[in-house]
């Protein structure tokens, strides 16, 4: 059987994998949930049928989430990761032994599962004992919580349907106040290229929550356009001000990536010139 996938990332192109081996195909609550395996990437997870992870370039988005925050905090304790199902950003925040707990928010305890059985090595932090999971919406725990973070990363969902509020001047105005002194925000942003109103969009929605925002890339082969982008916000870091030491055996983030990760194309610096 010759088996295709396809995601379109706009009206006439985007991403297709010839499919191996089907390995689950079912819907949670939340959403639908399908996991393959190709030959190029390995296995694959899609949500709603879109692309979430694939085996061979999932250490890129996961180290590129998380490191650049933790490494320029000064002292990153208490770290809040909303989504981050698959275990990815987890499994990276949780190498640095100054790290004391981490709570994941993940509102889908299938995506959970179906990754410690078919991701073993991107789940593989999410029996750590310093790692504490909540399933609950994100949004709602951020009102409610009266915890407070030294670092919040949000490995969240592209803005469509429910996900839609994560994307909204509320939720970050909670965010914030979830945030110790000092502390710091990482979101995903959408792809520079083919998402740039998205990215327009976010910019506009939480103008003056935060007093800080850096917007920085990283390519990732199968996210729309192959260039994704990440928004680091707070209200007194220093990008370049390292604070500790690059955790031995990364694949993509390196020294030279941190100098660099936040040189814009010419094209996207004039796209967002009016929230420079």
């Amino acid at each position: 059987m010759d088996l295709w996938f396809k995601e379109l990332h706009d009206a006439s192109s985007g991403i297709t994998f010839r499919v191996k081996n089907y390995l689950y195909s079912g819907r949670s609550p939340f959403q639908r949930i399908d996991i393959f395996e190709v030959e190029t990437y390995g296995k694959v997870l899609t949500l709603d049928g879109m692309v979430m992870v694939t085996e061979r370039d999932e250490f890129i988005y996961h180290e590129m989430i998380t490191h650049p925050a933790l490494r320029i905090h000064p002292d990153p304790k208490k770290v809040l990761i909303i989504g981050g199902g698959d275990g990815g950003t987890a499994r990276e925040v949780l190498k640095y032994k100054e790290v004391e707990k981490v709570v994941m928010v993940e509102i889908d305890k299938d995506v959970v599962e179906l990754s410690k059985k078919y991701f073993p090595t991107i789940s593989c932090a999410l029996e750590d004992p310093r790692l504490e999971i909540k399933y609950e919406d994100g949004v709602n725990f951020v009102r409610k919580t009266e915890e407070k973070f030294d670092v919040m990363l949000l490995d969240t969902s592209d803005p469509v349907g429910p996900a839609e509020v994560l994307y909204r001047r509320e939720f970050y105005e909670n965010c914030k106040r979830s945030l110790n002194k000092n502390g710091i925000l990482v979101t995903q942003a959408e792809s520079p290229w083919s998402q740039l109103e998205t990215i327009k969009n976010l910019l506009k929605e939480i103008k003056g929550v935060f007093s800080q925002s850096l917007l920085y890339l990283a390519h990732i082969p199968t996210y729309p356009g192959g260039l994704w982008s990440f928004l680091m916000l707070g209200e007194n870091f220093d990008i370049n001000k390292i604070q500790r030491q690059i955790p031995e055996g990364l694949k993509y983030y390196n020294e030279e990536i941190h100098r660099g990760m936040t040189a814009l194309p010419q094209y996207l610096k004039e796209a967002l010139n009016e929230f420079r």
